[in-house]
């Protein structure tokens, strides 16, 4: 047991299991990913003169602990994993009530995102419906195969960051809701590679994940398809964006892609790895999704 983890039993006691299941080891990357929609909304300018900045940080808040962490919690109340899974290693056995404690967190973001845009809480009300059909069965859609793709795709990728934009009740033009989507394809990209090495513990539940169809290798080919998918929509808009830095934006979008095939290039060429091995370039990946971010934020929002 690590120092910060027997710290937070010895104040919370077994109650610090429900925290650790709702993995705030993600919320920094949830975080930054849903700040960036506000950062292209009011470019970074506006951010710095604290342009709708009460409204973004409630909605961070909002979407990152509320929506995020009880989403994670809820997939772990149904999951009862027993290996590492993503941001959380020797997860605790859940909590009975974990479940419900989940879906209430939940239900409380959505009524404290009434204080914000009704498009954010449209967007808030959807993710939750997309969780709950993710996780709880009879749905349990991450258990089909392509179903488990699609939901986290849609929801991380481009709603994640929409929703940053949403709570500044600015209006969307298309050129940036184009950068917004490609996230889709780019989390398609980074999904089955999250499920590369849990795919022994998947197959014994019965959980027929989308890695676990396409094994190693084809998950792999997968993943560096919707990069260029991803990659190509970004160029779509850079080359319908004003000219001012225009030299710095294909800059920042090329050290972007080198960082997807600086992990995935080399993933693929030996596909054939321990569990561990995959856990390791997972959280690679995560460092060139948290690149791309920063590139975008370059690129578009300054």
């Amino acid at each position: 047991m690590s120092p910060a983890r027997a710290t937070g039993y010895r104040l919370l006691g077994s109650r610090f299991d429900y925290l650790l299941h709702l993995r705030p080891a993600e919320w920094p990357i949830m975080a930054a990913h849903t700040a960036l929609g506000y950062l292209l909304a009011v470019g970074l300018q506006g951010a710095a003169e604290g342009e709708g900045l009460q409204a973004a940080v409630l909605g961070i808040v909002l979407w990152v602990a509320c929506l995020n962490g009880g989403t994670l919690a809820l997939n772990s109340a149904f999951d009862r994993d027993e290996g590492d899974i993503a941001y959380l290693r020797s997860p605790p056995p859940p909590p009975r009530r974990l479940a419900a404690f989940s879906l209430g967190l939940m239900a409380a973001g959505f009524a404290a995102s009434f204080a914000l845009p009704p498009t954010f809480r449209a967007l808030y009300a959807i993710c939750v419906g997309l969780s709950v059909i993710y996780s709880v069965p009879p749905f349990r859609l991450k258990a089909v195969a392509g179903a488990d793709w699609l939901i986290n795709m849609v929801g991380f990728g481009t709603l994640t960051p929409l929703a940053g934009w949403a709570a500044t009740a600015r209006p969307i033009d298309t050129r940036s809701l184009v950068v917004l989507v490609a996230f889709c394809p780019l989390f398609a990209a980074l999904y089955p590679l999250t499920q590369l090495y849990q795919l022994e513990e998947d197959a014994r539940r019965g959980d027929r994940t989308l890695a676990l169809m396409l094994g190693a290798k084809r998950s792999l080919d997968v993943a560096l398809i919707a990069v260029a998918v991803a990659f190509a929509l970004f160029a779509w808009a850079a080359t319908r964006s004003h000219r001012t830095s225009s030299g710095w934006r294909w800059v920042a979008l090329e050290v972007a892609l080198l960082a997807w095939l600086a992990v995935l290039v080399p993933w693929r060429m030996r596909s054939e790895l321990q569990p561990a091995e995959h856990q390791r370039r997972m959280y690679h990946a995560l460092g060139a999704w948290a690149i791309t971010d920063i590139a975008v934020l370059l690129a578009w929002g300054t």
